[in-house]
């Protein structure tokens, strides 16, 4: 008896050291290494709060959670952030815009110190600064489009990952996990406010009015700085950017705009930089919730751009700040998936050497930036190709649905966001006579611009896979477009 009482409490001890459970390991955390502390405290505290029985329960209205994007939630290694690398793009490759002098300066400064991370200081300000500057005039429209077109880029620094695609797949797990408990995420970055949404859509479940950034000030496209006290919006009107930064939304500014645009205290903060400090500590501080901080430490120098060096100091002052601490190299089993590979090379000073070259850029990017111009009297034409898709939904062995038609359309999405950034679809119904058998198929039309051909091709032979189909019927036309604004 003694002996099987021994077992007994032996089974009962490595149960309890188990870092998470069998089932939430296994439905949500399979880009995780299971014994991560951090993976385990975070899904102890979940468990705990979301308990109705417990003592430490929140109600669904106040479970909170908030990420940094840059550094938390993606890349910001390759080899600077993603907003600087935008900038540099408008800069420097942009055919539409036209840097005076002084823009040029800092661009070749953003150019220079990016590599070594040797910028001056007050860096911050000085892009959002720089930034609201370079993107004034331009519509939310084509905001969004010269956004989608950067990051259909290859990531520098990477094989096999585009800036779309550039998230920490382990990341993405823990936000599905959070929303799956009822909690409400919040994004709270440093960058654009406009930049993140087009990022983040497609990718995560996060509507606009839960991503709070950097903000710039808009009006309506002729309001030409009269008070919005005394203009009046019209149909001849569309929102524009313009030069007047609001917030740069780091440090204590992240508090802030949390208090006014959530309006609650978070329960739940995620990080990885000082800049996430103020709004880690807000929530953990006299919460009368249970609250819990995560910072990551950017300690992988094998799979990403980490630094072991500097990242263990940190470990050590983010655990001293009551901070549960991720580590990149010891509790992601992947990164960026398994087909990503460091390359340990970058183009970023090739890329951005001459300031008029536009030779070499693809259509996709000439035609977005040429649609990027701030709204005027006078259209703009160029010449384009339009690539036309038509999707059969129908199994090439059996002629039988894959999918329902619902969800044949979000597949579709999907796919078409991961690759392009957006979409343009049509339903339609095709039909045909086989050996007297009449067979009717459920097809999506699909319309691309602003793209090319390898792209295109890209995401065809991902839909051929998804879809089981032969093939995908692609019809490239030469058109005029034209981006007309009043």
């Amino acid at each position: 008896m003694k002996r099987w009482i021994a077992v007994l409490l032996t089974l009962v001890l490595a149960l309890a050291m188990l870092p998470v459970s069998a089932e939430e390991g296994e439905a949500y955390f399979a880009d995780w290494n299971p014994d991560a502390p951090a993976l385990k405290a975070l899904i102890e505290y979940v468990e705990d709060v979301t308990d109705e029985a417990s003592a430490n329960y929140i109600p669904v209205g106040d479970r909170i959670a908030t990420f940094d994007m840059d550094g938390t939630l993606c890349a910001e290694l390759y080899p600077t952030y993603l907003e600087y690398y935008m900038l540099a793009r408008r800069i420097f490759c942009d055919p539409s815009y036209r840097p005076d002098e002084e823009m040029l300066e800092f661009g070749r400064m953003l150019r220079d110190h990016a590599p070594d991370k040797s910028f001056p200081e007050g860096m911050d300000v000085l892009h959002a600064t720089h930034a609201a500057k370079a993107y004034a005039g331009m519509s939310l429209t084509q905001f969004n489009d010269f956004v989608t077109v950067q990051l259909v880029r290859e990531a520098d620094g990477f094989e096999g990952m585009t800036y779309a695609n550039s998230f920490y797949l382990p990341m993405i797990e823990v936000v599905e996990y959070l929303q799956d408990h009822d909690f409400k995420v919040y994004v709270v970055s440093g960058s654009d406010r406009f930049l993140c949404r087009t990022f983040i859509e497609g990718v995560l479940d996060i509507p606009y009015e839960q991503i709070i950034g950097m903000d710039v000030d808009v009006e309506a496209a002729n309001e030409d700085g009269v008070d919005g006290l005394k203009y009046v919006y019209t149909k001849d009107d569309c929102i524009i950017r313009t030069d007047r930064l609001l917030i740069k939304n780091l440090k204590m500014n992240k508090v802030k705009a949390i208090v006014k645009e959530i309006g609650r205290q978070p329960v739940l903060s995620f990080g990885n930089t000082s800049g996430d400090v103020s709004m880690h500590n807000y929530t953990i501080f006299n919460n009368r919730y249970r609250s819990a901080a995560f910072m990551l430490i950017a300690d992988d120098e094998t799979r990403d751009y980490g630094n072991t060096e500097k990242a263990q100091p940190l470990r050590k002052q983010w655990e001293e700040s009551g901070y549960h601490v991720i580590s990149m190299k010891d509790d992601f089993r992947t990164i960026y998936g398994d087909d990503v590979r460091k390359t340990g090379a970058f183009r970023w000073m090739e890329e951005f050497a001459d300031p008029n070259a536009a030779a070499d850029k693809p259509a996709a990017e000439t035609a977005a930036a040429e649609s990027s111009q701030a709204p005027g009297p006078e259209a703009e034409e160029k010449k384009d190709v339009q690539y036309v898709l038509f999707l059969g939904t129908n199994d090439k062995d059996t002629n039988k649905p894959v999918f329902t038609q619902a969800e044949a359309l979000e597949k579709a999405k999907e796919i078409l966001i991961r690759h392009f950034g957006g979409y343009t679809i049509q339903e339609a119904h095709g039909g045909w006579v086989d050996n007297g058998t009449v067979y009717q198929e459920y097809t999506l039309v699909i319309y691309l611009s602003d793209t090319t051909l390898d792209l295109v091709h890209e995401a065809a032979a991902e839909m051929v896979d998804t879809f089981r189909q032969s093939s995908v019927l692609i019809q490239a036309n030469e058109t005029q477009t034209e981006f007309y604004a009043p």
